[in-house]
């Protein structure tokens, strides 16, 4: 299949149901008054040691004392990102592209990543011989595409992959979901693929009316497991039903609590 061929994976197309559609205004409502819940459960699943309340006092403007700078700033990017989708959606200015990924790659990643909002290649050229990888674990190592100048090999993944979501996923929720994976298999920037990829699959829910998707913090390590099966064997099929399962309808609403360690490194 084609679609499958452009982004590198596959996945049991039929086991996925289609997700309820309700309206533009209302997804994007309801994102907006989880956001701080959204921002805490992106930072906990990169290891991020603020707690929720500390998340809502940095979202709130007032700084917290005894916490690093960097992960004060990564939670203030988080932040930054979250407003920006929620403004993109409401406005309807959202487009599953380049230039929408890159700006949320560039809040995700500011002060944080190398070459934010560039795709790997087309920023510093002091950064061209950087290649990341994904660690797995057990000294096993995921690696993309290589970094070269400009990008072109990365740009042109991108766009085909892109086209053939468009073109043969109509339901919004496995679109979404398979852009996020896609992204995050790709590794289009430096760091901060998931966070980014997370974010476009928001967008692509909402601008369709379908609620956005949050892992909680408290399915980390379920979270991590499946996504090192993902990356291991490309089949996307377990990390969308995974992804379903933390839709706010079937997620019983937990708690927050102290995040714990982090996984895959991207």
């Amino acid at each position: 299949m084609q679609l499958f061929d452009k982004l590198g994976f596959t996945w049991n197309r039929s086991a996925v149901p289609a997700g309820q559609i309700t309206s533009v205004e209302r997804a994007a409502f309801r994102y907006k008054q989880s956001l701080a819940e959204f921002v805490y459960d992106a930072g906990a699943l990169e290891g991020n040691p603020f707690t929720y309340p500390e998340v809502q006092t940095l979202l709130d403007g007032v700084t917290v004392g005894g916490r690093k700078l960097a992960d004060q700033q990564q939670i203030q990017n988080l932040g930054e990102a979250a407003k920006r989708l929620f403004s993109m959606v409401q406005d309807h200015e959202f487009c599953m592209d380049k230039p929408t990924s890159d700006e949320l790659h560039r809040l995700v990643g500011t002060r944080e990543v190398f070459d934010p909002g560039h795709f790997r290649g087309e920023g510093d050229p002091l950064n061209l011989t950087v290649w990341p990888s994904v660690y797995l674990g057990k000294e096993e190592r995921y690696w993309p595409l290589p970094t070269e100048e400009g990008a072109p090999e990365l740009n042109r993944v991108f766009a085909e992959g892109v086209a053939a979501l468009s073109a043969e996923v109509s339901d919004p929720r496995e679109r979404g979901m398979a852009y996020f994976l896609f992204g995050a298999l790709q590794q289009f920037y430096f760091d901060g693929n998931k966070r980014t990829a997370r974010f476009m699959m928001n967008g692509i829910l909402m601008s369709h009316g379908v609620d956005a998707i949050s892992v909680p913090a408290s399915r980390l390590q379920d979270f991590n497991e499946k996504m090192v099966r993902f990356y291991t064997d490309k089949d996307a099929t377990e990390m969308m039903h995974f992804l379903i399962e933390c839709q706010p309808k079937n997620t019983p609403k937990l708690k927050p609590r102290p995040a714990p360690s982090s996984g895959p490194s991207m």
